[in-house]
């Protein structure tokens, strides 16, 4: 499972011109699935993710998490997250999880993942416009593979 986690003052996703979900201050987390993955990894992943200190307390210092603050998450799938680009021009896919097995995943992801903050999702498999301020710019990337 791979991640990348914006901090952000407020995002959206809208598919097909129509607004999906939108989250004020919050994280984006974009979400890529592949073979190896279930759901003790997407567990640790979201462990992760809510306990992740990239938000700033009262002497300015990244130390809260969206757990501390009462934030959101707008969760997005993104297969593309396992591109490899390194052998020619155009990115093979082949790590990324199909449709079929993926979704599972996804919709577990934000099953739990709203036990701890609320989290909204994009719509699986959709092309989707997502449009965030990035704040910081703060980003970074998990890859369970490091787990």
């Amino acid at each position: 499972m791979r991640v990348v986690v914006q901090k952000t003052k407020e995002a959206s996703v809208i598919v097909e011109d129509r607004l999906i979900n939108k989250i004020d201050s919050g994280l984006v987390v974009l979400i890529g699935f592949t073979e190896t993955d279930n759901e003790a990894i997407i567990d640790k992943m979201i462990n992760k993710i809510t306990k992740l200190r990239i938000f700033e307390d009262e002497n300015n210092i990244m130390n809260l998490s969206v757990i501390d603050l009462k934030k959101e998450i707008l969760a997005i799938s993104q297969f593309t997250l396992y591109g490899n680009p390194y052998n020619g021009n155009r990115p093979s896919y082949i790590e990324a999880l199909n449709g079929e097995k993926a979704k599972p995943l996804y919709d577990y992801f934000i099953k739990e993942c709203n036990k701890i903050v609320p989290t909204y999702p994009g719509i699986f498999g959709a092309d989707m416009k997502i449009s965030l301020i990035n704040d910081g710019p703060t980003t970074i990337i998990i890859d369970s593979a490091n787990f």
